[in-house]
């Protein structure tokens, strides 16, 4: 596979966000979506036990510190099954350091330095155990996954522009919150998937309240009280995906395929978070959005992302749950550029 099939192998909806972009930052981040791919698949793979997943995990950190050949971390793993996707990539994380190595050398440092981070964040989670005891130990946990890679988009967005470069400082705190944004929803709607193998990243304080254990939050008996997690989990994602809405507002808006590329997951996230909200499936399976409201959300943004205004109201109007008066097809359209 080249880089492209690898990208769109492992992610339907970051592909498209990332390959809008113009051509050096779509090469520059799609290279480090697929090392963090790496790290996904040896934190994530079903079948590896949580002390040869952190050893793994490390290892890779290595290897991207060059501290370590990648032949010690790819003989390792050619017991996994190469027909899944994210286990090709990491089987081939060669061919991936090689992409590295083909982008200019000043990104390529702030890539590996981030990337690194977030994979020995991780071996710290699997040897921490699954569970999590409090609020603060979730914001913990998203912060390895995914605060870290909002840090590493902003680098490469700095890098690029040098507008996006003065801003820096003001960007790299809402770039966390962007990051917690999209976790704290893959969190939300992957409970069950979670809990079936082993984890649950719901804090322990927001299930006891209402007299749940983690087995308890998933019996159909205590559904009423379950579904007071999920709305404190909701209540939680919508916050920081508002954070989330500053993040993309403080982009100028000339980059215009620079905001698409954060806002597309994020208004992904936000629809789903809806579609979450009272929302029993969260519990039973998942809950997803479709299709045609993907490429609502593509058009729609496209046309009139560029101002911040209307992005302020495509997020109340994306952010009503589906039973609460469904929104019209659109929202009214801003047609006249403001200075926000």
């Amino acid at each position: 596979m080249n880089q492209t099939q690898m990208l769109r192998s492992v992610s339907r909806t970051f592909a498209l966000s990332i390959e809008q972009l113009p051509p050096i930052l779509r090469d520059a981040i799609s290279v480090s979506y697929l090392l963090l791919r790496v790290s996904d698949c040896l934190e994530d793979h079903e079948t590896l036990p949580p002390e040869r997943k952190s050893d793994l995990l490390r290892l890779w950190a290595s290897v991207l510190d060059a501290s370590a050949p990648v032949t010690q971390l790819t003989d390792q793993i050619t017991d996994l099954d190469g027909s899944d996707p994210e286990v090709y990539v990491a089987q081939h994380a060669a061919r991936v350091l090689q992409m590295l190595r083909e982008l200019p050398q000043a990104i390529q440092d702030s890539i590996v330095a981030r990337v690194a981070k977030t994979s020995r964040g991780m071996a710290r989670w699997q040897d921490h155990g699954p569970f999590v005891a409090d609020e603060g130990e979730m914001d913990d946990y998203m912060h390895e996954v995914a605060g870290r890679v909002g840090y590493l988009l902003t680098d490469i967005f700095a890098w690029y522009s040098p507008v996006i470069r003065a801003r820096h400082d003001e960007l790299m705190p809402l770039s966390r919150q962007y990051g917690l944004a999209l976790q704290t929803v893959n969190v939300l709607r992957g409970m069950r998937k979670d809990y079936e193998r082993g984890w649950v990243f719901v804090p322990r304080t927001f299930y006891e309240r209402f007299g749940l254990t983690r087995d308890s939050l998933f019996d159909p008996n205590h559904i009423d009280a379950a579904m007071q997690v999920v709305t404190l989990l909701a209540d939680k994602a919508d916050q920081h995906l508002r954070h989330g809405i500053a993040y993309v507002s403080a982009f100028p808006r000339h980059q215009h395929r620079i905001r698409l590329a954060c806002m597309w997951p994020l208004f992904f996230a936000v629809r789903t978070l809806a579609v979450s909200r009272d929302n029993v499936d969260v519990l039973r399976t998942e809950a997803k959005i479709g299709r045609d409201q993907v490429r609502s959300i593509i058009r729609q943004t496209t046309l009139f992302g560029w101002s911040n205004r209307w992005l302020e109201r495509y997020y109340d109007h994306l952010a009503r749950p589906p039973g609460r008066s469904a929104p019209p097809a659109a929202p009214p359209a801003v047609l006249v550029p403001t200075s926000r």
